[in-house]
C-alpha cells in the first residue's frame, strides 16, 4: 500500500484516557503509538532541533517499518527565512539523519504571507537560492499557505528538485478536488496535512479527547484525492492535526475505515 498515515505529534492534552491508557508513562507513549500507526510527524522540531540522544530513542523504540516526518525549525523557515542559516540547517540534518532508514520527509512549513509583506517572486527567489544547500539523499516537502502561489511557476520549481508540494486542509487553501486539477504532484511522494481551522475549533475546546466537528464529507474528499495519487504509484504521507476535528487519532481511524471500505 502506498499510503502512510499518522498524526501531527504523538502527545496532546486529553489523549490519556482517550487514545493512551490512563496510567501510561511518557517513555511508553511512542512505542504505544507505533503499534497503532506507521508514521508520525514531529512537531517539536519546529521549535528547535531535537537532541541526537532524543532522536536515537525515537529510533530504538519504534518498529522497523515505522517512518518519521520532521518539521524544519522555525529559525530556518520563519526567523531567518532561508538566509544565513547554514549552521542551523547542518545541525538539523545531522539530527534527522540519526533516524536512518526510518527517516521520512522533512517539511519546510511557511506562514501565510500577508499582502505587501512578502511578494511571491521574492519567496520563490528565496527557495531557488536555498534549495542547492539541501542534500539529495533526503526527501523534502514545502508547505505554502498562500493559495494564489500554487501556480505553475511554483510547482515547476519544486519539480526541478523533486520536492513535494504539501497539500493541506486549511481555511486559506483550496479544496482537495481543486488541488487535483492543478496536478499538484511535484516529487516521487506526496505530503498531505489535515490541519483544520485552529481558531474556530479552539473556541469550542482546547482538550483533544474527542471528535467535536463532523468532517466526514471533507475527509471523503481527501480519501478520494489520496486514492487518485496512490494509483499513480506515488507514496502518500498523511498527517492529521487535532484541530481538524478534535481528536486526531479518531480522525486517522475514520480515514482508514473509508480507505479500506
Amino acid at each position: 500500500m502506498n499510503l502512510r498515515i499518522g498524526t501531527c505529534s504523538f502527545t496532546a492534552k486529553g489523549w490519556k484516557g482517550s487514545f493512551y491508557p490512563e496510567g501510561i508513562t511518557a517513555s511508553e507513549m511512542l512505542p504505544f503509538y507505533a503499534r497503532h500507526f506507521d508514521t508520525l510527524e514531529i512537531d517539536s522540531s519546529f521549535y528547535g532541533t531535537p537532541a541526537i540522544s532524543t532522536v536515537q530513542r525515537w529510533y530504538d523504540c519504534t518498529p522497523d517499518d515505522f517512518r518519521f516526518a520532521l518539521k524544519f525549525p522555525k529559525t530556518i523557515t520563519h526567523d531567518k527565512f532561508l538566509r544565513g542559516c547554514d549552521a542551523e540547517l547542518a545541525e538539523f540534518l545531522r539530527s534527522a539523519d540519526e533516524l536512518r532508514d526510518k527517516l521520512g520527509p522533512l517539511l519546510l512549513q511557511f506562514p501565510y504571507f500577508r499582502q505587501g509583506e512578502v511578494r511571491q517572486e521574492d519567496f520563490l527567489g528565496r527557495l531557488r537560492d536555498f534549495f542547492p544547500s539541501l542534500p539529495k539523499d533526503f526527501s523534502f516537502a514545502v508547505e505554502i499557505r498562500n493559495r494564489s502561489w500554487l501556480g505553475a511557476e511554483t510547482r515547476n520549481l519544486l519539480r526541478e528538485r523533486n520536492i513535494a508540494l504539501a497539500l493541506i486542509d486549511h481555511p486559506y487553501m483550496s479544496r482537495p478536488a481543486e488541488l487535483l486539477e492543478l496536478d499538484p504532484l511535484t516529487a516521487d511522494f506526496t505530503y498531505v496535512r489535515l490541519l483544520g481551522d485552529r481558531l474556530g475549533i479552539e473556541e469550542k475546546t482546547k482538550v483533544w479527547d474527542q471528535v467535536i466537528e463532523d468532517r466526514t464529507p471533507e475527509l471523503r474528499e481527501w480519501v478520494d484525492v489520496c486514492r487518485a495519487i496512490t494509483r499513480r504509484g506515488v507514496t502518500t504521507h498523511v498527517y492529521v492535526n487535532n484541530h481538524y476535528a478534535g481528536h486526531a487519532p479518531a480522525t486517522v481511524r475514520t480515514f482508514l475505515e473509508m480507505w479500506n471500505g
